[in-house]
C-alpha cells in the first residue's frame, strides 16, 4: 500500500535528514547528486545567457553561478532553492554597467552583498514580503518582455538598441534584413525550447527528464558546428585567474549614485530571493526556508561574486523548480551544482566556446517570454490587482525598472487606501425590523456614508445592525455608538451583531450595554440561536447550509486559503481521535485544533471494535493513523447524555434483530465489554440515577475502547516501543468541560489549565479478564496525552 496523500511510503514520513549511516540517508546523498547534475545542465547556459543579456563579461555569468550554488548553498535557510545569477536583475545590471562601467558594478554587487547580510542578521527578512506581489510580478514580466525585445536583435543577427522603444522601433528593419545563419540558429533553439517538453514519453522514459534548455542550446550548437556556420560564438578567457576581474572604486562624485544603485540591488534580489524561496516551499514537503538565514546566503554570496567579478545572485525559480523535480533533499544538490559548474568551465572551456550567441540569445527570448505569466495575471484579476501588475510591466518596459517599480509600488498603495475606504451599506426590512449589515472595512473614510444611511431608519425602529468588518476603528465605533445611543433613547432597540472579531464589543465594554443576543456569525453557536428561530431549520435544511457555506467564504476562506495551499499537498496530525458522531461534540472545538491537527474516527458510541471484527471501518482507521500518517498520539473521547450509552444500558444490542434497528442493533454488541466494566452484570448501574448511570457507563466505555486499541498489534508494538501514546477523554455537554483520564485514580479529572493535565491511563493488554482492575491489566505505558 502507498501512501499517496503523503508522497511517502507506508510507516514513515518523509523527511529531508536522515541519521548518518542509515540507508535512507545513502538515498538522499544519491538523489542529491543526481539532482544536482540536472541542475549543472539547465544552469551552464541560463548563466550565459543573462550575462549576455547584460552586457556583463560572459565568465561573469558562470562565476555568478559558481558562487550561487556554493556560498548560498552552504549559508542560505532553504533546502532546494537554487542560486545564480537572476534574468529579474538583468536590465539594472546593463544600466550600472553602462553608468559605471564593469568594474565599479562588482563593487555595487559587494555592498549589495553586505547590505542584504546586516538586514539578514538583524532579522527583518520578512518586512521585505511586504512589497505587493502584483509589483513583483509585474516588475519580472517587464523584466521578460525588455529582455525578449532586446535579444530578438541577437537572434536576427543584430545588436539591441539602447531602449524597449528603440527595439520596437528598429524591429521590422531587422526582420527585412535578417541574417539567415544567425535566425537559422535562434529558431531551432526556440522551436526545441518550446515542444521538448510536450514530446510523448518512449517507455518510461520522458523529454522532461533532460533539461530542454540544454537540447535546444546542445542540438543548435552541434548543428552550427557541423554546417560550418558563420555565426558569433561565445568568447571566454584563457584561464579562470585570467577572467578576474574585480571591484573598483568610482570616481568621487558618483557616491550618491552607487548607494541608490546598492539599495536597488539589495532590494530587489532580497525580494525575488525570499519569494522564490517561499515558492519553492509548496514543491516539497521538507524544512521550510528559514527566511532571515536565506538572507544571509544571498547576502554571503552577493558579496563573493562581488569581490570575484561574478554577476548579482538572486534565488531562481527555474533552476530551484528543477532541482525540486529532479529529486533533490538538500543543499548538497545546490553545492554539487555549483561544483559541477566550476569542474566543467575549468576543463572543457573549449565546448562551451562552440556555443553560438544567437543560440544563448533565443534562450532568453524564450525565458523572457514565459516571464509574462498569464495565470499570475489571472490571479491578481480576482483579488482585483491586474492594474498594479499591468502598470508596473509597462512602466518597466517603457520607462525604466526602477521607475516601472515605484510606479507600481505607489499605485498599490493607492488600491490597498481605497479598499479601506470600499464599504456596502445594504438596508431592508423584515417581519416589522429594519436589517442593516456592513460589509468591509469600517474606518473613518467610511463613516460619513454609514452615517448617512443610519439617520434614515425612523425613530423608534427596532434594527438589526450586523457587522460583517474586518476592522473598525475608533471613529467608527464613536460614530455607530452615538448612533446607537440616541436611536435607543427616541424608544427604538438594537441589535449589533460582528461576524469577524467583536471591535465593537470591545470598544464599548466601558460605554455601551452588551449584544442582547447571539450574535448571527458566531461560529460556535448552533444556527437556530443565530436566527430569529430554529424554524428555518425543520423547513429547509440545505438553505442553512448553502447559507452557512456563503458565510464561510464571505469571512473565512480567504483567511484559510494560505493555510489549506499547504496543507492540501501534506498533512500530519497529531493525534487519530476517535470521538461519538453527536452532533453536540465538535473535536475542534473542545481541542482548540485547527485544520490538518486531529485525524478524526467519528461513530456511533466511539467504539472501537476488537481486532479481528467483521467491521473493518474503525480499524482501517487506526491502521492508517498508525502506520501511515504515523500519529504520536491516540485519544479516545466519550461524553455525557450520549444516546448510544444509553441503548447499550437498556439493551437495545439484545433480542432478535429487527429491520429498522439491525444496524444499530449489531454495531451496539461491540459495546458489551464497556457494561460489563461499568459493573451492569453485577446490578452496580441499576441503583443509579439515570444521569450518574450514564456518566459511569460512558467513561468506562473509553476506557474499554482503549483496551480494545491494545488488541491491535500495530498499535501495541507502537505503544510498547515508546513511540505511542493513549489517552482517555470526556466531555460534559452541561458544563462544557473536558476531563482526562487520570493514570493515578483510574477517574476522569476535569482540566483546570495547561499546568494541571494529568497522565495517560495505562492501558489493558490484550486478553486481560473482564472486570480486572487498570492497575492488574495495565501495559506500563504512562505518559501525557498529546491532547
Amino acid at each position: 500500500m502507498r501512501n499517496d496523500a503523503q508522497g511517502a511510503p507506508p510507516g514513515r514520513p518523509e523527511t529531508t535528514s536522515e541519521r548518518p549511516g542509515t540507508h535512507t540517508d545513502r538515498k538522499g546523498v544519491a538523489a542529491d547528486f543526481g539532482a544536482s547534475l540536472v541542475v549543472f545542465l539547465v544552469a551552464v547556459p541560463l548563466s550565459l545567457g543573462i550575462a549576455v543579456a547584460s552586457g556583463a563579461p560572459l565568465i561573469a555569468g558562470i562565476i555568478a553561478a559558481i558562487v550561487g550554488g556554493i556560498v548560498a548553498g552552504l549559508v542560505g535557510g532553504s533546502v532546494v532553492q537554487v542560486s545564480g545569477p537572476a534574468a529579474g536583475l538583468t536590465i539594472i545590471v546593463a544600466d550600472l554597467i553602462m553608468t559605471y562601467g564593469w568594474r565599479v558594478t562588482c563593487l555595487i554587487t559587494l555592498l549589495a552583498g553586505l547590505v542584504q547580510l546586516a538586514l539578514g542578521a538583524f532579522r527583518i527578512a520578512r518586512a521585505a514580503l511586504a512589497v505587493s506581489p502584483a509589483v513583483v510580478h509585474g516588475m519580472l514580466a517587464g523584466v521578460g518582455v525588455t529582455i525578449a525585445l532586446a535579444q530578438l536583435h541577437v537572434v536576427l543577427g543584430g545588436a539591441p538598441q539602447s531602449s524597449a522603444l528603440a527595439n520596437i522601433a528598429d524591429l521590422p528593419e531587422q526582420i527585412a534584413h535578417n541574417h539567415t545563419a544567425a535566425v537559422a540558429v535562434g529558431v531551432i533553439t526556440i522551436a526545441i525550447m518550446f515542444g521538448w517538453n510536450r514530446l510523448p514519453a518512449i517507455g518510461k522514459v520522458r523529454p522532461g527528464m533532460i533539461p530542454a534548455a540544454l537540447v535546444a542550446v546542445g542540438t543548435a550548437t552541434v548543428i552550427a558546428t557541423l554546417g560550418r556556420w558563420e555565426v558569433e560564438t561565445v568568447a571566454l578567457p584563457g584561464s579562470l585567474a585570467d577572467a578576474w576581474n574585480g571591484p573598483m572604486l568610482p570616481e568621487a562624485g558618483q557616491w550618491h549614485g552607487i548607494a541608490l544603485a546598492v539599495a536597488a540591488v539589495a532590494m530587489v534580489a532580497s525580494v525575488e530571493s525570499l519569494l522564490a524561496a517561499i515558492a519553492v516551499d509548496r514543491l516539497h514537503s521538507g524544512r521550510r526556508v528559514q527566511l532571515n538565514r536565506e538572507l544571509c546566503g544571498q547576502g554571503a554570496a552577493n558579496t563573493v561574486s562581488g569581490a570575484l567579478g561574478g554577476l548579482p545572485i538572486a534565488g531562481v525559480i527555474v533552476r530551484s523548480t528543477a532541482n525540486v523535480r529532479a529529486g533533490a533533499r538538500s543543499p548538497l544538490s545546490t553545492i554539487l551544482h555549483g561544483v559541477w559548474i566550476l569542474l566543467f568551465v575549468a576543463f572543457f572551456a573549449h565546448v562551451v566556446e562552440l556555443i553560438p550567441m544567437p543560440a544563448l540569445a533565443a534562450l532568453l527570448v524564450f525565458i523572457g517570454v514565459q516571464m509574462v505569466s498569464l495565470a499570475h495575471l489571472r490571479d491578481l484579476r480576482k483579488h482585483h490587482e491586474a492594474s498594479v501588475y499591468l502598470v508596473t510591466l509597462f512602466g518597466v518596459v517603457f520607462i525604466g525598472l526602477l521607475e516601472g517599480v515605484f510606479i507600481g509600488f505607489a499605485l498599490a498603495m493607492i488600491v490597498s487606501l481605497r479598499r479601506l475606504t470600499k464599504l456596502t451599506v445594504v438596508t431592508e426590512e423584515r417581519a416589522g425590523r429594519v436589517h442593516v449589515t456592513v460589509h468591509g472595512s469600517l474606518t473613518f473614510l467610511g463613516v460619513p456614508r454609514l452615517a448617512h444611511v443610519l439617520r434614515t431608519i425612523p425613530e423608534g425602529a427596532s434594527v438589526d445592525l450586523d457587522l460583517h468588518v474586518d476592522f473598525m476603528d475608533h471613529a467608527a465605533f464613536e460614530a455607530i455608538h452615538a448612533w446607537r445611543v440616541d436611536h435607543e433613547r427616541t424608544g427604538g432597540s438594537v441589535d449589533i451583531d460582528e461576524v469577524h472579531e467583536n471591535w465593537y464589543a470591545r470598544s464599548s465594554e466601558r460605554s455601551a450595554p452588551a449584544a442582547k443576543t447571539i450574535p448571527k456569525g458566531r461560529w460556535w453557536a448552533p444556527w437556530d440561536m443565530r436566527r430569529e428561530s430554529g424554524a428555518d431549520l425543520a423547513v429547509n435544511p440545505l438553505g442553512l447550509l448553502t447559507a452557512g457555506a456563503r458565510e464561510y467564504h464571505a469571512s473565512t476562506a480567504d483567511r484559510m486559503r494560505a493555510v489549506m495551499s499547504r496543507l492540501s499537498h501534506r498533512h500530519n496530525p497529531t493525534a487519530l481521535f476517535i470521538t461519538c458522531a453527536d452532533s453536540r461534540v465538535v473535536p475542534n472545538l473542545i481541542t482548540a485544533s485547527g485544520p490538518g491537527d486531529l485525524f478524526t474516527l467519528r461513530n456511533v458510541g466511539n467504539l472501537v471494535p476488537r481486532h479481528g471484527s467483521a467491521d473493518g471501518s474503525a480499524g482501517a482507521a487506526v491502521e492508517y493513523a498508525v502506520n501511515v500518517l504515523r500519529v504520536p498520539s491516540i485519544v479516545v473521547c466519550g461524553h455525557s447524555h450520549c444516546g448510544a450509552m444509553r441503548a447499550l444500558a437498556e439493551g437495545a444490542h439484545e433480542g432478535p434483530v429487527e429491520e429498522e434497528s439491525s444496524h444499530i442493533r449489531r454495531w451496539l454488541a461491540n459495546g458489551q465489554g464497556s457494561l460489563r466494566r461499568a459493573g451492569a452484570d453485577h446490578g452496580e448501574l441499576a441503583g443509579l440515577p439515570a444521569s450518574e448511570a450514564l456518566r459511569r457507563l460512558a467513561q468506562a466505555n473509553v476506557i474499554e475502547q482503549l483496551g480494545n486499541l491494545m488488541g491491535y498489534p500495530v498499535v501495541r508494538e507502537r505503544v510498547e516501543s515508546g513511540q505511542l501514546t493513549l489517552s482517555g477523554m470526556y466531555y460534559d455537554l452541561e458544563t462544557a468541560k473536558v476531563h482526562l483520564l487520570d493514570a493515578e485514580t483510574g477517574e476522569f479529572s476535569p482540566v483546570q489549565g495547561v499546568q494541571d493535565v494529568p497522565e495517560a491511563v495505562p492501558l489493558p493488554r490484550e486478553g486481560a479478564a473482564e472486570g480486572q482492575s487498570l492497575d492488574e491489566s495495565s501495559s506500563g505505558v504512562s505518559s501525557r496525552p498529546s491532547c
